[in-house]
């Protein structure tokens, strides 16, 4: 049904601005006329949207995590209080700020309003509700333990974006120093050094010194063969793309990653993280065991650990345990395995995932935070190292020829 944005008066002559849903604009000037509001200006919101966005449904389009967050609180919050599901999706539909989750939620509202359950209307927008999040829709509607639910789903969404955030932000400052220290030793070698060699080309009788001399050939490289450079570079990453995105490509670079000194054991340490408590949100929400390990397996976003994950969960069809499946695998760590053995004796198999989950994300924020504070002082110090050979390796040179000048 489309929305539409009004301007108006009321009938003390108060000028209010909303939206009103309704089949076509003569309805919506009928149903306002109704509350008692003279309608001054009328815009389909729908239409104007898909002008914006161009052939683009808004199904295509993605949402941050925080506003996809904070309208799960609202509506979790909503079902709490006992409101019904179409009011409160109305209710959250007018109060998202994000004009694409707020179509979104509108037409999901009248969807369920027609019928359809509030999982199935959410896969209509794959990009903004994923897997995880229609599963636990699915099972809180079956349980009518929705508002619930989508409280787990809130905290769930905030703590995984949280972990992202401080693995990017940790990381951004040393790849920012790279680029301006790579950037800078370009400059320096295509345009001053080139230069400065024109000065030392002027007296055949000078002798470089060896480091002078590798400098000079460096910079006499790049300068020739600059073009080269460039188009090899984009090449070999469009090749590297191509061989990463097929399937064997993919696993092999996923065991390389794992193998990886200390970025390797990041990576897997978020990885069990995921996995951990995003198993423990699903299972928690009533998801079957069968149908969440299947979720989870992309969740990981890692190849390796994936078919480690397919291959328990094939075993767990069977009979099996967890822990079993996952130990043979060798690639979770005994600590993980061991809780998870005692979750399943125990009957707690979801609250010895989240203390999984917890540890981890700590574990990988001190990583981080660990590499980050190693890696800003030695991009400073390899970038003051280089600039330092240079500088020296032109004014050693240049005091010689000072002297050599004196001399004659």
């Amino acid at each position: 049904m489309p929305l539409f944005e009004y301007h108006g008066l009321t009938k003390l002559g108060k000028n209010v601005r909303d939206t009103i849903d309704a089949e076509n604009a003569r309805a919506a000037r009928l149903k306002l006329k109704k509350d008692g509001i003279f309608v001054i200006d009328l815009k389909d919101r729908t239409k104007q949207a898909k002008k914006k966005k161009g052939p683009r449904a808004v199904s295509s389009q993605k949402v941050n995590v925080h506003a996809l967050s904070m309208m799960t609180r609202q509506l979790a919050t909503l079902l709490k209080a006992n409101v019904p599901l179409v009011e409160s999706l109305t209710a959250v539909a007018e109060q998202v700020e994000n004009q694409t989750l707020s179509e979104a939620v509108s037409d999901i509202k009248n969807m369920v309003n027609e019928g359809s359950t509030l999982h199935k209307a959410m896969g209509k927008y794959p990009k903004i509700f994923n897997k995880i999040y229609i599963s636990m829709c699915e099972a809180g509607e079956t349980s009518g333990t929705l508002d619930v639910i989508l409280i787990r789903l809130a905290e769930f969404t905030e703590s995984q974006d949280a972990l992202t955030s401080k693995v990017r932000s940790a990381m951004m400052y040393p790849v920012l120093m790279f680029v301006v220290t790579t950037s800078l030793l370009m400059v320096l070698f295509v345009f001053v050094v080139p230069k400065i060699m024109t000065i030392f080309e002027s007296s055949p009788e000078l002798v470089l010194p060896w480091y002078t001399v590798m400098v000079f050939n460096a910079s006499g490289f790049l300068v020739d063969w600059w073009h080269v450079i460039l188009v090899g570079g984009a090449l070999l990453i469009v090749i590297f793309f191509n061989w990463k995105n097929t399937k064997a490509g993919s696993e092999a670079w996923d065991a390389i990653v794992l193998q990886l000194p200390i970025s390797g054991r990041i990576t897997r340490t978020v990885a069990v993280s995921r996995f951990a408590r995003t198993l423990a949100t699903l299972l928690a929400g009533g998801v079957p065991m069968l149908n969440a390990m299947s979720i989870v397996r992309n969740v990981v976003d890692n190849e390796v650990l994936g078919k480690a994950i397919e291959s328990a969960r094939d075993n767990i069809s069977e009979g099996e345990s967890i822990s079993g499946p996952l130990k043979k695998s060798g690639q979770f760590p005994p600590l993980v395995l061991h809780m998870i053995s005692i979750g399943e004796k125990t009957g707690e198999l979801e609250t010895m995932l989240t203390q999984v989950s917890e540890s981890y994300d700590f574990q990988v924020k001190t990583e981080v935070d660990g590499l980050a504070s190693l890696l800003e002082p030695l991009m400073i110090v390899i970038m003051g190292c280089v600039i330092g050979l240079i500088v020296f390796s032109i004014m050693m040179p240049m005091f010689d020829l000072l002297n050599l000048g004196d001399k004659l």
